[in-house]
């Protein structure tokens, strides 16, 4: 059951009127609903009950600290990308041992940061990243547990742009190589390999890629182990996706994704780490915005709305589509019309839907955008000079401001004059 639902014609989130909280708060912002987030990882939590298993919330999907906090008291470990995601991660409250670190650019300062923090692992993704990470170790007298993450070669059949286990994306070291880059990192001094880690894509909708990847990850565990190495844990990334709009087909939920782990791996004697974002946060949220203009042309009708693409850049960088609804419920009979949905800035781009049916719209409604709980908030920026959107977090009838909307004043004090301008 959906946490967003109408009560007396009016949407809620659980308790909480999105039209009272409209008027309260002021558009745009995100809403974030507690119970959705705990449902969410407890379903893909539960779906791998029967394994030895660790589930780490990819933060960049949403790195506000109290979503994190959130995930944190269930229980989740955290899949981050910087050194900045990590601090979140620790200050959100996930415990040192439940964090992996990814991405192909940890910076000298990241690996120090992470290594004095004590996290779970570190996954490797180049051959420089090893050595440099062994001079670290050295330098600091510790052992880095880490995991090389390898690219398996698959299409995950996704958006070009988030897909990362294809030879061609810059991720991870190939498959191939894999069994000589663990015998030279056994080698090496400081160096703790325990771990195998992949990550294919993002917004995987088929279970397939997941099957073809996983199997070919089994073949790689069994060769080192034949080889010698102790590898302890299997890291299997994320990347399942969700249901948006303008979707024909069934997305698979983590019971289909746990049986097709199960099937390949559930033999294997290693704890299975998983890092989903977009399956445990994405649905959890939503965009809640105000018409400010209905502008009728010739040959479309275009509602501008408070909110724009520096709030939720996802429609423009990945022509995505959200499923976008009006906050007070229309009557049953009430006529509709096709309508572009667009924002303010001054980019063609920014445009949320085009020639979708809605209910007639007037200035001053209320529309949300829905599932825009994962890579919304996290990727909206201050293009132009627009502050940057709040967000919301709910609990039963309780709401709570968790990231508020700064001033102009507090926005302009990042920058100053050059040291010669008046």
């Amino acid at each position: 059951m959906s946490q967003f639902a109408y009560t007396n014609g009016i949407l809620h989130a659980e308790g909480n009127s999105l039209e009272a909280l409209a008027q309260s708060i002021r558009t745009p912002f995100y809403c974030y609903s507690t119970a959705a987030l705990t449902h969410n990882f407890q379903a893909f939590e539960n779906a791998l009950c029967q394994r030895n298993s660790l589930v780490c919330f990819a933060v960049k999907a949403n790195p506000n600290l109290a979503v994190i906090n959130t995930l944190s008291s269930l229980g989740a470990g955290a899949d981050v990308v910087s050194e900045g995601e990590l601090r979140r991660a620790l200050a959100g409250g996930v415990p040192a041992d439940k964090i992996v670190f990814s991405g192909v650019g940890k910076t000298r300062e990241e690996l120090r940061y992470a290594l004095d923090k004590r996290i779970l692992q570190i996954n490797v993704e180049s051959l420089s990243e090893l050595k440099l990470l062994s001079e670290i170790a050295c330098e600091n007298g510790v052992e880095a547990d880490i995991a090389v993450r390898v690219n398996p070669d698959v299409d995950a059949v996704t958006h070009e742009k988030i897909t990362t286990g294809r030879q061609e994306n810059k991720f991870g070291i190939d498959i191939s190589a894999a069994e000589s880059i663990y015998e030279y990192a056994s080698s090496l001094p400081g160096i703790c390999p325990t771990a195998v880690a992949m990550h294919i894509g993002s917004q995987l909708v088929d279970l397939a890629p997941f099957r073809t990847a996983f199997k070919r990850l089994r073949e790689l565990v069994t060769a080192l182990g034949g080889a010698g190495h102790q590898i302890r844990r299997i890291d299997l990334g994320g990347g399942l996706g969700v249901s948006y709009n303008g979707e024909s087909y069934d997305v698979p939920g983590p019971e289909l994704y746990a049986q097709v782990v199960n099937e390949v791996l559930g033999d294997i004697d290693c704890t299975l780490m998983f890092e989903p974002g977009r399956v445990i946060s994405g649905s959890a949220g939503v965009l809640v915005t105000k018409v400010i203009y209905v502008k009728k042309g010739e040959g479309r009708n275009f509602v501008i709305v408070d909110a724009a693409m520096n709030d939720l850049i996802r429609p423009a960088l990945y022509d995505a589509q959200h499923d976008i609804q009006p906050v007070r419920l229309p009557p049953a009979d009430a006529c509709t019309q096709l309508y572009d949905i667009v924002g303010p800035v001054c980019e063609t781009g920014d445009t949320f839907a085009r020639q979708i049916a809605m209910p007639d719209i007037i200035e001053g409604d209320y529309l949300v955008f829905n599932a825009a709980g994962a890579y919304g908030a996290s990727m909206s920026s201050t293009y132009n000079s627009r502050c940057l959107v709040p967000e919301i977090l709910v609990r039963g009838k309780e709401f709570s401001i968790v990231r508020k909307r700064p001033s102009y004043e507090e926005m302009f004090s990042l920058e100053q004059f050059a040291d010669w301008q008046e």
